[in-house]
């Protein structure tokens, strides 16, 4: 099993910065796709970013391309999102997944999930 664990949401105004880090405790995977989604009310889960645990390689929805940087710190087993350039649209409940896997996917399709850390732009 895989316990993941988000921190560092909170409220900021429209144009601030944050950073996300996602904690990963437990079975570990040489090869791992290391994702972030969003949730915000009513609306479906969305893919923000992924990266994969070995290698190059970073992906972003258009959305957050040029504002967010997913990065990774395996020795600390840790996954980062630092978000600038905030936008009210992008208040929603942040999510990191993982996944055993070479091949990187921006569906929901990921085995293992935190518990969600709120993110709140306020305009």
């Amino acid at each position: 099993q895989v316990q993941l664990v988000e921190s560092g949401g909170g409220l900021v105004q429209t144009g601030g910065s944050l950073r996300l880090s996602c904690a990963a405790s437990g079975r570990t995977f040489s090869n791992a796709i290391m994702a972030w989604f969003r949730q915000a009310p009513g609306k479906e889960r969305e893919f923000v970013a992924a990266i994969r645990r070995i290698g190059s390689g970073t992906y972003y929805a258009d959305s957050v391309k040029g504002r967010f940087t997913i990065s990774r710190d395996n020795a600390k087993n840790t996954v980062y999102l630092q978000m600038n350039s905030l936008k009210p649209e992008d208040t929603a409940v942040y999510y990191c997944a993982a996944k055993p896997s070479l091949v990187v996917v921006t569906t929901a399709d990921y085995d293992y999930w935190g518990q969600g850390t709120q993110v709140t732009v306020s305009s």
